[in-house]
């Protein structure tokens, strides 16, 4: 497995996007597309596995990621979407890139990893106990 940070118009956007939509299904390939590249500029990044097979178009799953400063955590690493291919789900994508993430937030000088699930992501929330996360507080929306 490669993982890789990949910038706005990398034509490897094209095979992440596939895996994206099984967390973010509302998402079309110019959506996809302008939110990256609005969102790069707020700090939005995608890091992604790919297979290691001599197949580097297929994506193993990927991570959308934010460093964010606010006065409860000062500096963290906040991810906005984590998930790999159904078909690579126990195969240690989501541990490679969960990792992978930890490491960037060192490197950025981040004091904290924090990320939010659906609360009906019951597998997930599993997988983020079983690597250590915890429940740290409760997310509210008002739909606007």
């Amino acid at each position: 497995m490669k993982i890789v940070d990949l910038e706005p118009g990398d034509p490897r956007l094209a095979a992440v996007l596939p895996v994206l939509r099984e967390l973010r299904p509302h998402l079309t390939e110019d959506l996809f597309h302008d939110v990256y590249a609005k969102g790069h500029r707020q700090g939005l990044r995608f890091t992604a596995a790919f297979a290691d097979d001599g197949n580097a178009e297929r994506c193993l799953g990927v991570a959308g990621w934010r460093v964010v400063v606010n006065s409860s955590t000062l500096r963290m690493l906040y991810v906005d979407d984590l998930v790999a291919a159904e078909a690579e789900r126990s195969a240690g994508v989501g541990r490679a890139l969960l990792t992978r993430l930890e490491e960037r937030a060192r490197e950025l000088g981040c004091h904290e990893l924090s990320l939010d699930s659906g609360t009906q992501r019951t597998e997930a929330h599993r997988f983020y106990f079983r690597e250590r996360l915890t429940v740290t507080a409760f997310h509210f929306d008002k739909q606007l």
